[in-house]
């Protein structure tokens, strides 16, 4: 009976990871990346690396910016202010046809040159979770179904491995290439378990809404209402008004919300329907010292300055919610935190790749010529190496593409989004057409992209790593350049192994028909 109840366990397990891996690898990949996106953003956007300020620049600064969106008649206003992992304002408003953003020098209130990229926080971390496919969330209930089967294989991973501590302290390099595979799922899935379930929970949590509307239908008349009460904005929750109206001193909202929290500095200021009798000036605190995200929010009428709302304490409910996000999210100051979830991101991609492998090693010698085995080899190679080769394809578009890059229609943001979708089709292509030495061309092409990436860097920007070590506030483009040499290295490595293992395997074959002879 047990024999049973774990060979059913394996099947669940095996077909899982075949089924959804692809999509795991993805989710759990830009999610690594996501981890240091204000980062990756300093390095895709070198007009932003600036020193920071040591004082902040009073609101009425960007009165002019407030202008412009009240005469585009944007829905919104915001400036979002530096800190530690950021050093410059961002402004942004929106109208019905687009959205405007611009970054604000900290000492000398200046605007940036537009970098012409949507980053790390607008394109890598929007498709951790919604592979960027936004058509009736289906793209989130993608994320949703391969989130479930992760759990699924976190539980059947434990249920099938009789001796699962023995086997977190067993290696093989020199093993057989299933063995040694199979070590290495055994050892990343015991290593981080706690964490592949807890952020694959918590992921599950913060997208709750989306995947169990019934909940939110039977409290509030809709999710909007919903929206706005769960994230202290209850304040939105009217008429859109007559234009002509001020807004009054942004200087002096900030300094009574200051005064409300004790000192504490605002992390964004939000003025919606600016210009209009029902504006509002929202100031939202910033929850970096804390894990849970509490949206404390403190909102003024805009033609006014009369205090309107103040969010109120969370239920406890909405606190284990919150404390769930915030352990996704990482607001937090930590960074040996932000390190160690880096790692662990990491992992769960080694432990991903290793489990399709082992199954395709498995199986090559009885199905390598079907063309089910042919299909998950094209897959396995554009899901795990293709779309590495794809970010670092969006890396290097980055440093090579001008300012103002236009063609086909598309604008330079665009154009880096299509090389990396381009370069991700033709590694899937290449796995399908090639599948022999699929595995060496990638990682060495691996390397070779991520040199690249590093060097161009250095010839566009002068950021050169001399440079990027001595000057504190550009650590992070040189930890950037860093991590790209150190998986350049990497991939060489592992091309190297595999040419080896190829090498000795056609030695042995060889020998073996010599003797037959």
């Amino acid at each position: 009976m047990k024999q049973d109840f774990r060979r059913s366990m394996g099947w669940l397990h095996t077909w899982a990871g075949v089924v959804l891996g692809s999509i795991l690898f993805a989710i759990f990949w830009m999610g690594t990346l996501s981890v240091f996106d204000s980062e990756i953003d300093l390095w895709m956007k070198p007009a932003t690396r600036v020193a920071p300020a040591h004082t902040l620049l009073p609101l009425e600064r960007f009165r002019s910016s407030l202008d412009e969106a009240i005469a585009a008649k944007a829905s919104f206003w915001n400036v979002t202010f530096p800190s530690d992992r950021d050093a410059v304002f961002h402004t942004r408003y929106g109208t019905r046809k687009k959205m405007i953003s611009r970054d604000i020098d900290p000492v000398t209130g200046r605007m940036l040159p537009d970098s012409g990229t949507l980053g790390a926080t607008e394109f890598i971390f929007p498709f951790h979770y919604t592979l960027n496919i936004e058509l009736m969330n289906l793209g989130e209930w993608i994320v949703g179904l391969a989130s479930m089967a992760m759990l699924a294989l976190c539980i059947t991973g434990v249920i099938i491995h009789r001796k699962i501590f023995v086997d977190f302290f067993t290696f093989r390099p020199h093993a057989n290439p299933r063995r040694m595979l199979l070590d290495l799922h055994n050892i990343s899935g015991v290593l981080g378990l706690p964490f592949h379930i807890i952020l694959t929970f918590s992921g599950l949590v913060i997208l709750g809404a989306t995947y169990f509307p019934a909940g939110v239908n039977a409290v509030y008349p809709n999710t909007r209402a919903y929206f706005f009460e769960s994230n202290g904005l209850s304040f939105l929750s009217v008429k859109h008004g007559k234009p002509g109206a001020p807004v009054v001193s942004l200087d002096e909202a900030a300094m009574r919300a200051r005064s409300l929290w004790g000192g504490d500095n605002p992390h964004l200021v939000l003025v919606a329907n600016p210009g209009m009798t029902t504006s509002r000036i929202a100031f939202f605190r910033g929850s970096e010292r804390q894990v849970v995200v509490d949206r404390d929010v403190i909102a003024f009428d805009g033609p006014t300055g009369q205090l309107i709302s103040r969010a109120s304490r969370l239920t406890p409910i909405m606190r284990a919610q919150r404390f769930l996000s915030g352990l996704h999210l990482i607001e937090f100051r930590q960074w040996v935190l932000r390190w160690l979830y880096f790692l662990l991101g990491l992992g769960s991609c080694v432990l991903i790749a290793t489990g399709f492998l082992f199954w395709l090693e498995s199986r090559r010698k009885r199905q390598g010529t079907q063309i089910g085995f042919r299909l998950v080899e094209g897959i396995a190679a554009g899901s795990i190496t293709g779309i590495i080769l794809a970010t670092l394809a969006f890396f290097i578009a980055n440093r090579l593409l001008p300012d103002g890059a236009r063609f086909c229609g598309l604008e330079r943001a665009s154009l880096e989004v299509s090389a990396f979708y381009l370069v991700w089709l033709a590694a899937c292509v290449h796995g399908w057409v090639w599948p022999r030495q699929v595995w060496i061309a990638q990682c060495v092409a691996i390397g070779l992209l991520a040199s690249a990436a590093a060097v161009l860097n250095w010839i566009t920007t002068g950021d050169h790593p001399l440079r990027t070590f001595f000057v504190r506030y550009l650590w992070p483009v040189g930890g950037m350049d860093a991590l790209l040499l150190v998986g350049a290295a990497l991939s060489f490595l592992t091309a190297l192994y595999l040419s080896r293992r190829v090498r000795h395997r056609a030695v042995v074959i060889r020998s073996a028909r010599g003797e037959a002879i």
